[in-house]
């Protein structure tokens, strides 16, 4: 069946478009070490945005189902938006704590809320049995934004000389999507609409009760985990490929008018384009890559371990300073993380009644903040010890072990 291309898909294509125009993201982790924190301080940082969304993972999946998903992702994104205004003004480790804080609600009432509303849609117009690749087009469109978003980040940071300035320029993409998540229909809310503090604890009970009794199911359990720990072991890693890109930059004599944070902003900007293009492919061939087996479960598997291996790679070869080899490797573990995503979501909303899809998708996403907050903190924590590459050595070779026990089977 093909996809439909009304109104409401190219609504979802600019949310994801315009939610991906964070042009702090190709520089962040390099924000943060110009401001004098070391990797392990990073790292806490990080860890605190991820116990947080651990924490308020469920209770926000449970209000966005009972209060309106619309409302839920409002609310998110004003969040977002005070977190940047705090980067782009503050200094201190305490404050940047505070952001991180303001951005983790953003990210719990946004988690797994528009996955719902999507999932809600295709159900209301009977298309759930393409839900693989209109998930895959909707994040296709993410990616594009995220690549137009690193070469206006670099830009700005080239010619600003400023890592700041990019969060200020962040508000811009979440006020427009503010108002284009206000356009959204009502019947993407779900069945509860009206904010009752009464009809939420009731719901958090029903929920609650049904999500215990969802994880008396072995297999999705695993499901589960498989996909959630490997979006962690991404999302604890990704960042970590800016200080590799500056170091290569700095050995390229090339723009040797400009000071080495430009010449690292034009090097960081132009690879992470490339990769967000290269991803947005990757998103659209998930059906396609999903159908090539007649196991469903063995595409998440092989992609789950072809990825730990690919971060081996990147580790092994920045300890050979060969750096372009080693962002190479790195750039295939975003390629994973996209092709698998789409396969990911479709296989946990196959086992959630869609009435709670969202507490479904968020209890996922709070196993993610949970392996995060692990992985991100042990990463920190080797870079300082020993070196970048160190660190991702160490945790590629833990996240094979690990991968071992939580591969999906029948």
């Amino acid at each position: 069946m093909e996809i439909t291309k009304d109104k409401q898909y190219y609504k979802f294509c600019a949310y994801g478009f315009l939610k991906n125009l964070r042009f702090f993201e190709p520089f962040f982790l390099l924000f943060l070490l110009e401001k004098g924190f070391s990797f392990t301080q990073i790292g806490v940082l990080f860890a605190i945005r991820s116990l947080l969304i651990n924490f308020l993972e469920i209770p926000t999946g449970v209000i966005s189902d009972s209060v309106g998903r619309k409302r839920a992702m409002l609310f998110s994104f004003a969040s977002y938006i005070v977190s940047f205004v705090i980067f782009y003004l503050s200094n201190s480790f305490l404050l940047f704590a505070f952001a991180m804080i303001f951005f983790s609600f953003g990210e719990t009432f946004r988690s797994g809320t528009h996955k719902a509303m999507i999932m809600e849609y295709l159900k209301l117009k009977n298309w759930e049995s393409i839900k693989v690749n209109y998930y895959g087009h909707t994040r296709s469109a993410s990616q594009i934004g995220s690549a137009i978003s690193s070469l206006i980040a670099a830009a700005l940071v080239f010619y600003t000389n400023s890592y700041s300035i990019i969060f200020l320029a962040s508000t811009i993409p979440y006020i427009l999507d503010l108002l284009n998540l206000a356009t959204y229909p009502a019947e993407l809310d779900g069945e509860i609409k009206k904010l009752k503090w009464s009809e939420v604890k009731k719901q958090f009970v029903i929920v609650s009760k049904e999500t215990f009794y969802s994880f008396k199911n072995r297999r999705y359990i695993k499901i589960l985990i498989n996909s959630s720990f490997y979006a962690a072991y991404y999302k604890s890693l990704k960042d970590y490929i800016q200080p590799i890109i500056k170091t290569m930059a700095l050995g390229f004599p090339f723009l040797l008018a400009y000071d080495n944070k430009q010449r690292a902003a034009f090097f960081i900007g132009i690879i992470y384009f490339f990769v967000y293009l290269i991803n947005s492919f990757a998103s659209r061939k998930a059906s396609a890559f999903q159908n090539l087996f007649k196991d469903k479960d063995l595409p998440l598997n092989l992609t789950m371990f072809f990825g730990f291996f690919l971060g081996i790679l990147t580790g092994f070869f920045y300890e050979f300073n060969i750096y372009y080899l080693s962002i190479l490797f790195f750039i295939f573990i975003f390629v994973i993380e996209n092709v698998r995503k789409p396969m990911a979501v479709s296989k946990v909303s196959d086992e959630i009644d869609s009435k709670n899809m969202a507490t479904g998708l968020s209890v996922e996403s709070q196993l993610e903040s949970i392996f995060t907050s692990l992985i991100v903190f042990m990463t920190g924590f080797f870079a300082d010890l020993f070196n970048v590459g160190v660190a991702i050595l160490i945790v590629s070779f833990s996240s094979v072990v690990f991968g071992y026990f939580i591969r999906v089977e029948d």
